[in-house]
């Protein structure tokens, strides 16, 4: 069976405009979890967030973009998609190929335009052009429509493995035969509806965020736009690649609407699932981009888990310090730094930690290094239970 391989990358997020910028932030260790600007909010002074500081006007302006309705999500995911097509070198031609399919991820779509759709359906007798957003399809929709994508097309909310499972999801397309390349992906911006229904939950946090730290106070809510593009290794014949994708797994402990259970049930079988995929044993694993929010049940779990499949601990630290948990885009955003550990043989600092978890003991990697890895696995947990692990490896 062919391999699968990652031919091009894009994304947008609070620490970068492009996939360069990402990674020199994160080597530099920056922090791009600040104030919030973008919109009024009750807790815009009063918590921080991961935000993209480019505004929706700016950003329609420079597509040339005049019709009404069109969400930041599409913004952003439009972004991150020109950059990821032209970094593996997709013409129309090929876009609009029914063999070249699109799975796209999202959580709050145009729910992020709750205030306009009520503002509108209270001011006018023509209803809303934000109406449509509505839908969990709408930014794939019109993703799909801009770029004339041709192949199969489908939309993902497993809330925060999202785009993790966007990315098996189009694996198996291609194992299957129902696709030859594959844009998978996502996308989820801040918006009060989230900062809301996040702070209800008591999970977010009034300081930066510290993953695996004892002293963990909760999440920093972020937003981004993250797409690879995975191709049959049949297709992509003499084409550069950054990686394989090896290994993926989708597990559901089903415990709790918004926690994990205290074995780490779902993590564990999530991550030894992708071990199986990939016929690797725990020992090949040089590297874990952790799901770690910062929360006190996540951080808990997932480090439990670790420790019942990982013999010798392997490196291990969450991004989500630099970049903040930004929902749908996170298993996407965090592949693509975990892509950029690999190729370039190096890993990140985790940012604002100071002290183990009692229960475990576990240390993240806390400083920039050069590091030999061959293969790199990748955590995301939603609610629900929803756990998706993904490995890649060198090509």
């Amino acid at each position: 069976m062919s391999r699968i391989l990652v031919t091009g990358m894009g994304v947008v997020s609070a620490i970068g405009s492009n996939v360069a910028e990402n990674r020199q932030s994160l080597i530099n260790g920056i922090c791009g979890i600040t104030r919030l600007e973008g919109f009024q909010s009750r807790f815009a002074g009063l918590m921080p967030f991961g935000e993209i500081k480019k505004n929706n006007s700016g950003l329609a302006a420079k597509y040339n973009l005049t019709k009404p309705g069109i969400t930041r999500p599409c913004l952003l995911g439009l972004m991150a998609m020109k950059e990821m097509l032209d970094d593996a070198g997709l013409d129309e031609k090929i876009l609009r190929s029914r063999s070249t399919a699109f799975i796209n991820a999202t959580t709050v779509g145009g729910m992020c335009l709750t205030d306009e759709l009520y503002h509108d359906a209270n001011a006018a007798d023509t209803g809303s052009p934000y109406l449509g957003a509505y839908d969990n399809a709408d930014t794939t929709l019109f993703l799909r429509e801009y770029f004339g994508i041709g192949g199969v097309v489908n939309s993902i909310n497993t809330a925060c493995s999202s785009s993790a499972n966007a990315i098996a999801f189009g694996a198996a397309l291609i194992k299957t035969g129902r696709a030859d390349r594959v844009i998978a992906g996502g996308v989820d911006c801040l918006a009060k509806f989230t900062i809301n229904g996040f702070n209800s939950l008591h999970i977010l946090s009034n300081e930066l965020c510290r993953p695996f730290d004892e002293s963990r106070k909760g999440l920093n809510l972020g937003e981004a736009a993250a797409y690879v593009v995975l191709e049959s290794e049949d297709v992509a014949q003499n084409k550069k690649s950054y990686a394989t994708l090896t290994g993926y797994c989708n597990a559901n402990d089903a415990f709790h609407p918004s926690s994990l259970s205290d074995t780490g049930v779902g993590p564990y079988n999530a991550m030894h699932g992708a071990l199986q995929k990939a016929s690797l044993s725990p020992g090949d694993i040089g590297y874990i981009n952790a799901h770690g929010t910062g929360t006190e049940n996540n951080d808990l779990v997932e480090s439990v888990a670790m420790q019942r499949l990982f013999e010798n601990q392997p490196a291990f630290s969450s991004t989500k310090g630099n970049t903040g948990h930004t929902l749908g885009a996170a298993g996407s955003l965090e592949s693509i730094f975990s892509i950029l550990c690999l190729t370039n043989q190096e890993i990140y600092p985790a940012l604002q930690f100071e002290n183990k978890i009692p229960e475990t003991g576990l240390i993240p990697n806390r400083e920039y290094r050069k590091y030999v890895i061959e293969h790199v696995m990748t955590n995301s947990f939603g609610f629900g239970g929803n756990c998706t692990s993904l490995i890649f490896s060198r090509s």
